[in-house]
């Protein structure tokens, strides 16, 4: 069986796949100061708590944004598993062109979505990406990465209105049911989430404009906080929590 792992700057997230499907999945708060041994040790009791032994994995590939955990998180897959893990990074084959950007500057989880968006959709493609930030991609036909717009994540973008502000408080991030509001609380959550399907709308209406493609460009949704934007706007129609890990299968078929 396939593990495919995505380290996030918030989370670290687990598939583990049988064949083409995920029978499992976790998530874990990412921590770059846990040593090889606790995460592996922390993996190994995750699976199990599932009901899988760790000797049914056969297989790793790993993609991350994290630098400073490759290290224990490499020494941790090596020890518990017996397994060198597939890395997701420049030179890997996955039929993402970058024309106009280094290698080692695209992150590789966006390079993962494309790989499953381009597959599962075909092309020209928009992927949105809800995670620690916001990421606007967009793939042409053939492949080519033609433009990666980076915004603030809700997440991140709430936490700095609570952090720079000593009067508002931390709110629950949802739809408060209108946008005429009268109170702090449905005041910061309209903000946050109104705030961030306008820039959704926005963003996606001047890719496809500037693009200035002959036809429809699908657009498909991925990341944590998906789901509070998908159900509120019509400018994305298709949702794919588990787009990356897709992504990661794809990509290890592809290497392996």
């Amino acid at each position: 069986m396939l593990l495919a792992v995505d380290v996030g700057n918030t989370n670290i997230k687990y598939a583990l796949f049988e064949g083409d499907e995920i029978v499992t999945s976790f998530r874990v708060k990412t921590d770059t100061t846990k040593t090889s041994d606790e995460l592996g040790l922390s993996l190994i009791n995750l699976l199990k708590s599932k009901g899988y032994k760790p000797e049914v994995i056969n297989a790793v590939i790993i993609s991350s944004v994290v630098p400073y955990i490759m290290h224990a998180l490499n020494n941790a897959v090596l020890k518990f598993f017996e397994i060198p893990p597939m890395i997701v990074g420049p030179g890997m084959k996955t039929g993402i062109k970058l024309v106009k950007t280094a290698p080692s500057e695209a992150g590789t989880d966006r390079i993962v979505n494309g790989v499953a968006a381009l597959a599962l959709y075909g092309g020209p493609v928009i992927v949105v990406d809800y995670g620690t930030a916001t990421k606007f991609d967009l793939f042409s036909e053939d492949g080519v990465f033609e433009s990666a717009v980076t915004c603030p994540g809700m997440m991140l973008s709430a936490m700095t209105l609570w952090n720079g502000t000593a009067a508002l408080p931390e709110v629950e991030i949802k739809n408060p049911g209108s946008i005429i509001c009268k109170h702090t609380i449905p005041s910061l959550q309209a903000g946050i989430f109104y705030g961030k399907i306008g820039e959704a709308e926005y963003i996606i209406k001047k890719l496809k404009e500037e693009y200035a493609y002959d036809g429809d460009i699908p657009v498909v949704a991925t990341g944590g906080l998906v789901k509070i934007i998908f159900n509120e706007t019509d400018c994305i129609q298709y949702l794919e929590p588990n787009l990356t890990m897709y992504g990661l299968k794809m990509i290890y078929e592809k290497n392996k």
